[in-house]
C-alpha cells in the first residue's frame, strides 16, 4: 500500500489566535471549502465540528485542541485535481488557561496561520502564542479577520502586527471597502480585485482593480516586490536594473523567505461573511512549508547518547512524537502523534523509546475533530491518533526498535493555581482517583498531589477556568461528583544567599543501624545558557541542580542517587510557609559511610535534613506568580480602572488607544485577581473587558510574606 498524497503535497498547519478572534469560526469555513462538511457550524449556535465538547459548546470558546484532515485544490487551479493538496491542520485554543494545547500542537506542526481581530489587532494571546511558534522556528501566514467589524481597521491592525510582533510582516492584500462595506480584496502580486460569491462565498472572481484602489495598490505593491527582492541576490539586482522577477518568481522567493522565516504573508477578510478564507487556503499551499521543506529532525540515541537525524522520509528508520492524550468515550484513549520518518502499520507493534516498552498498536485513525476515519498504515509527514496504547503519555517518542531515537521533549508551564477537592460520597472516592489520574494524563499543565499533613487531595492547573473545565469533565464524562474548595494561589520558596550543612543520620537500635552521612552547599540555581555544555557530575532539572563534587569515594557511588532524592524530598516541604523550594543548585561536597550500617535510606533521610537545615541559612524567600493583565476599557473609566489596579500592587506598564477604547496593560500579582472580572463589570456598566496570563514569579514582599506563613499554621 503505498501512500496517496506526495510530501511535497502535504501541509501541517495549525490555526492559532488570541480568544474571539475567529479561528473556529475560520475553521468551519476551511471545513466547508475543502467539501469535509456540507454546512457551516457556527460558535454562536453551538454547532461547530472542532468545537465539540460539551463545555466548548456552552461557553462558545475553544478548549482542546482538535484536529482536521481535508483536501484543498487551490482556487487558482481550478478544477485540476492533480494540484489537489492534504491538510492536517489542528484549530487550537485562544484562552490562556488552556495555552498547553498550543504549545503542544506548535511542536509538531510545520507552519501556522494566525488569526487576528480586525477591530482590536494584537492582544496578549496573540504574543503568547506568536512567542511559541518563534521558539519552535514555525513559519507563519497572517489572517486579519472580522474587517466587516464596525471599528475594523485592516491598517491599524496591519501596524500592530509590525509593531509588537514582526518587522517582516508582508501586505499581499488590501481590502477593497470597510466595515459594513467590505467587498473583497486586491491581490498584490496579481494586481487583481478578488470577490467571495455565491451563497456561502463558495464562488472566487477575480476582477479588475476598482479605479479609486489602483494608486494605493500600486504603492504598496512596489513595497511588497521590494521586500520580496531583498531576500535573493540575483533578483535583487535584476530589480535594481529595472527588470522585475516574474510572478511565479516572486512566489518561489517569498515562499523560500516566509519557510526561512525572513518575511510572514499577511491576508485579510471576514470569516464569518465567507469572504477572503479561500485565499489563504491558496496562501498556505504557496507559502507554507511541507514535511519535505524543514529541517530534519534531531534526537538521541538512548543507547549511546549521540545526536541522530531522521529526515522525512518513507524509506528511514520509524520516529513519531506523541503530543496529545484524549480520552474518547467511545474506543477508549486516542494518543495523536506526528511521524517524523518511516512508517507504521496498525495490527503491529511500536515501540516506546521514551521507555522502552512494546506495545501493540491495535488502530490506527485519522481525525475530523470527533469523529474517527480508521487508517490501515500512516507515512512520514503525516498527523493520526492510536487506540489503545497504555503507557504513551505526552513528549514520549516512538521508533524502530533497530534504531531508536529520543526526540526533544516539549515543555510546559508550571501551574499558577490550585484547590482542594474531595469526593462526595464513598463511592465518587475510588472513581476520582481515576478520572484525575486519566484527566492528568491528558493535560501535562493540570497536576494533582496529596498535602501530606491532611490528607487531601490538592489539584493545580493554569487558572480557575481551567480547573473548572476539569471539574466539569469528572462529572459528566467519569460520573465523579466533587465538592471543591477556594481557588488558591500556588506559591513557590527558594533561596537567596549560599549556605552549607551537614548531617550524619545514625540510629542504632539493635542488629543493623543505619548510617548516612553528607554535607552540601546549596546556592540559587543561574539561569540556563542555550547550548551550554553539562559536566559529568553534573545533573540539571528545570528548577533544581544536583552536583556531586565528592572525591576518593567518601560516599560509595550507589548511594548518590539516595542523596539526591532526599534533597529533593527536603525541597518539597518548603521552609518559609511549607511551599515546594524552587531553583536550588545543591552541590554534594563531603560525606562518609560505615561499612556494614550505610544504606540508601539513611543517606536519603540524611540528605533532606540536610537540606532543610541549608536553605534555612540561605535567607529563604516567598514567590507569587504575577499575571500580565489587559484591560479594554472606555476612555471615562480609565482613571477608576488604574487605580483599582494600582491598589491591588498593580504595576501599570503601559496605556493605549485600541479603536473606542483604552487599553491598560499592568503587572498585578494573582493573588490580587480573583474575582476581579466580576469587579470590572460592575467598575465600568459591564463594558470593559480583561485578559490575564501568566507573567512571572517574583518575591513576596515581607509584609505579605508573613500573612501568607502565618496562614498556612
Amino acid at each position: 500500500m503505498n501512500r496517496d498524497y506526495p510530501l511535497e503535497k502535504v501541509r501541517n498547519f495549525g490555526i492559532i489566535a488570541h480568544i474571539d478572534a475567529g479561528k473556529t469560526t475560520t475553521s468551519e469555513r476551511i471545513l466547508y471549502y475543502t467539501g469535509e462538511s456540507h454546512k457551516i457550524g457556527e460558535v454562536h449556535d453551538g454547532n461547530t465540528t472542532t468545537d465539540w465538547m460539551e463545555q466548548e459548546r456552552e461557553r462558545g470558546i475553544t478548549i482542546t485542541a482538535a484536529a482536521i484532515t481535508c483536501f484543498w485544490n487551490p482556487t487558482y487551479m481550478g478544477k485540476d485535481v492533480s494540484y489537489k493538496h492534504r491538510f492536517n491542520i489542528i484549530d487550537t485554543p485562544g484562552h490562556i488557561d488552556f495555552t498547553v494545547e498550543v504549545k503542544r500542537s506548535l511542536r509538531v506542526l510545520d507552519g501556522a496561520v494566525v488569526v487576528f481581530d480586525g477591530v482590536a489587532g494584537v492582544e496578549p494571546q496573540s504574543e503568547t502564542n506568536w512567542r511559541y511558534a518563534e521558539e519552535g522556528h514555525v513559519p507563519r501566514i497572517c489572517f486579519i479577520n472580522k474587517l466587516d467589524r464596525t471599528g475594523a481597521s485592516f491598517e491599524k491592525s496591519f501596524a500592530s502586527i509590525i509593531d509588537r510582533l514582526t518587522p517582516h510582516a508582508v501586505r499581499m492584500q488590501i481590502p477593497i471597502g470597510a466595515e459594513e462595506n467590505f467587498k473583497g480584496v486586491v491581490d498584490l502580486l496579481k494586481m487583481k480585485a478578488m470577490y467571495s460569491e455565491g451563497d456561502m462565498g463558495q464562488i472566487v472572481r477575480e476582477d479588475e482593480i476598482p479605479a479609486e484602489y489602483l494608486e494605493e495598490a500600486k504603492k504598496y505593491r512596489a513595497l511588497l516586490i521590494e521586500k520580496i527582492v531583498e531576500q535573493d541576490d540575483a533578483a535583487m539586482t535584476a530589480y535594481l536594473d529595472g527588470k522585475e522577477p516574474s510572478f511565479d518568481e516572486l512566489k518561489k522567493i517569498l515562499r523560500k523567505a516566509t519557510i526561512a522565516n525572513k518575511l510572514v504573508p499577511v491576508f485579510t477578510g471576514t470569516a464569518l461573511k465567507n469572504k477572503g478564507v479561500q485565499l489563504v487556503l491558496d496562501g498556505v499551499v504557496d507559502y507554507l512549508p511541507s514535511p519535505l521543506d524543514i529541517p530534519p529532525i534531531k534526537g538521541i540515541d538512548p543507547n549511546t547518547g549521540k545526536e541522530v537525524i531522521r529526515h522525512a522520509s518513507d524509506s528511514e528508520p520509524f520516529s513519531a512524537l506523541a503530543f496529545k492524550l484524549q480520552n474518547d468515550p467511545f474506543v477508549g484513549q486516542l494518543t495523536f502523534f506526528r511521524v517524523y520518518s518511516g512508517t507504521i502499520e496498525s495490527g503491529s507493534y511500536i515501540y516506546n523509546a521514551s521507555t522502552g516498552n512494546r506495545e501493540r498498536l491495535g488502530r490506527i485513525v485519522r481525525l475530523q475533530a470527533n469523529e474517527r476515519e480508521e487508517v490501515k498504515k500512516v507515512y512520514a509527514g503525516e498527523i493520526a491518533a492510536a487506540v489503545g496504547i497504555k503507557e504513551a503519555r505526552t513528549s514520549h517518542t516512538f521508533s524502530d526498535e533497530e534504531h531508536p531515537i529520543i526526540l526533544d521533549k516539549i515543555v510546559f508551564p508550571e501551574p499558577v493555581i490550585s484547590l482542594k477537592i474531595e469526593p462526595k460520597t464513598k463511592a465518587d472516592q475510588e472513581k476520582m482517583g481515576f478520572a484525575l489520574k486519566r484527566l492528568s494524563d491528558e493535560d501535562p499543565t493540570f497536576r494533582i498531589k496529596s498535602d501530606a499533613e491532611t490528607g487531601e487531595t490538592v489539584i493545580m492547573g493554569m487558572g480557575e477556568l481551567h480547573l473548572e473545565i476539569i471539574v466539569d469533565r469528572m462529572k459528566r464524562e467519569f460520573g465523579v461528583e466533587a465538592n471543591v474548595g477556594k481557588p488558591q494561589v500556588a506559591y513557590k520558596e527558594t533561596i537567596t544567599m549560599e549556605a552549607e550543612a551537614e548531617n550524619k543520620y545514625i540510629k542504632q537500635s539493635g542488629g543493623k543501624g543505619q548510617y548516612g552521612h553528607v554535607k552540601i552547599t546549596i546556592r540559587p540555581m543561574q539561569p540556563v545558557v542555550e547550548g551550554e555544555k553539562v559536566a559529568k557530575n553534573v545533573k540539571r532539572y528545570a528548577e533544581f541542580e544536583f552536583i556531586d563534587s565528592t572525591k576518593g569515594g567518601v560516599i560509595p557511588q550507589e548511594f548518590i542517587p539516595a542523596v539526591e532524592k532526599g534533597v529533593k524530598e527536603g525541597m518539597e516541604r518548603g521552609v518559609v510557609a511549607g511551599y515546594k523550594l524552587v531553583n536550588i543548585s545543591c552541590e554534594l561536597t563531603f560525606g562518609s559511610y560505615h561499612d556494614v550500617d550505610s544504606s540508601e535510606i539513611a543517606y536519603k533521610i540524611a540528605g533532606s535534613m540536610a537540606l532543610q537545615d541549608a536553605a534555612k541559612r540561605a535567607r529563604p524567600v516567598i514567590l507569587e506568580p504575577i499575571m500580565k493583565v489587559e484591560v479594554v476599557v472606555p476612555e471615562k473609566f480609565m482613571g477608576d480602572v488604574a487605580g483599582h489596579l494600582s491598589s491591588k500592587r498593580g504595576q501599570i506598564e503601559n496605556m493605549g488607544d485600541r479603536g473606542m477604547n483604552k487599553v491598560i496593560t499592568a503587572k498585578v500579582p494573582l493573588s490580587e485577581m480573583f474575582g476581579y472580572v466580576t469587579t470590572l463589570r460592575s467598575m465600568s456598566e459591564g463594558r470593559a473587558s480583561s485578559t490575564m496570563e501568566f507573567a512571572q514569579y517574583d518575591i513576596v514582599p515581607p509584609n505579605i510574606e508573613k500573612l501568607i506563613a502565618e496562614s498556612r499554621k
